[in-house]
């Protein structure tokens, strides 16, 4: 299928996307085994509505769906999503990459494999050369520790250094969940001194870095304004923000316009965040569609589709 045709969908209602971001779980618990983690005490507080939390405008029984693969890819065809990024579920797996690399090794053309592992870690270079030759692989999530400023040291530090050496070597994409206090905005500087390090890496920033609802820009201050001269960052748009700008009063259309107008089309992209966001795979996708009247024609096939296909699959050092 071609990025220039929008293929109707079983509903024939649909226009083609590109899943830029959705947590793969697996029904079977023996071949895959739950270890589930608890939420950080000094991770930052959700609101109720937000993410599965009880509560809120999507009210006090929010529906989780399990994306299992043979769920997801029935629910993909049905959406007209023809690819999604398999992102490593930490909170159930930690860092056993198991499902995610048999997902995306199963069906390639697919799934493209983003594992987790600990920027610390001494072995965590060497993994990610490991999986490059075994399975193929989109990108790296990497994930450290949070300092009570919502600083994160770990992104820059010697040891994760050597992880950002083999994604330039690869061309792969560094995936950040950079969700710290102030929408991101203490780890803004260390962001953009990665992108000029690394100009080979396409470096994708979750959630839109979450910015703080506020009537100033929704958020997208001076901190983000520094972050659209460089290009190689991207930004995913997902149900996170929109979850949180509903539960704001904050109309996402404006928010995403205001992203688009400051970043460009793209590079944004739309990620459902199916298993750990509430609500049906299809109500995420019309969601999204919802939250995209202000943009153009052309700027919805960028952040719909376009965008994340480029840096995922046509990026990456996949097979």
């Amino acid at each position: 299928m071609t990025q220039d045709k929008q293929a109707p969908s079983a509903a024939g209602t649909r226009p083609l996307l590109f899943d830029s971001h959705a947590h793969l779980v697996a029904d079977d618990q023996v071949r895959y085994p739950r270890n589930p983690m608890k939420r950080a005490a000094d991770a930052p507080p959700r609101a109720p509505g937000v993410i599965g939390k009880p509560g809120g405008k999507h009210g006090p029984n929010p529906i989780n769906e399990v994306p299992d693969v043979a769920r997801m890819l029935v629910w993909m065809k049905e959406e007209n999503v023809d690819g999604a990024v398999a992102v490593q579920k930490r909170m159930i797996y930690r860092y056993d990459n198991s499902y995610i690399l048999d997902s995306s090794d199963a069906h390639p053309d697919i799934f493209s494999a983003v594992v987790i592992l600990d920027a610390e870690d001494a072995g965590t270079p060497g993994l990610v050369r490991s999986y490059i030759e075994k399975n193929g692989l989109a990108g790296v999530r990497l994930f450290g520790g949070r300092q009570p400023d919502g600083s994160m040291p770990w992104l820059n530090s010697p040891q994760a250094l050597k992880t950002w050496d083999v994604a330039e070597e690869f061309g792969l994409v560094i995936d950040l969940e950079v969700l710290a206090v102030g929408g991101g905005g203490p780890s803004v500087p260390t962001i953009i001194e990665l992108a000029r390090r690394y100009p080979n890496v396409s470096i994708v920033l979750d959630h839109l870095l979450e910015p703080e609802a506020t009537e100033e820009h929704f958020g997208l201050d001076e901190r983000f304004e520094k972050l659209a001269h460089e290009h190689n960052i991207f930004f995913k748009f997902t149900s996170i923000n929109l979850d949180e700008y509903r539960e704001a009063d904050v109309p996402a259309e404006q928010v995403l316009r205001r992203a688009v107008d400051l970043f460009g089309a793209d590079r944004i992209m739309w990620g459902s965040d199916i298993g750990t966001s509430s609500g049906t795979y299809k109500e995420m996708v019309q969601r999204m569609i919802d939250a995209s009247v202000l943009l153009t024609e052309e700027e919805k096939r960028a952040v719909w589709h376009d965008t994340g296909k480029r840096v995922f699959v046509k990026g990456g050092a996949r097979r």
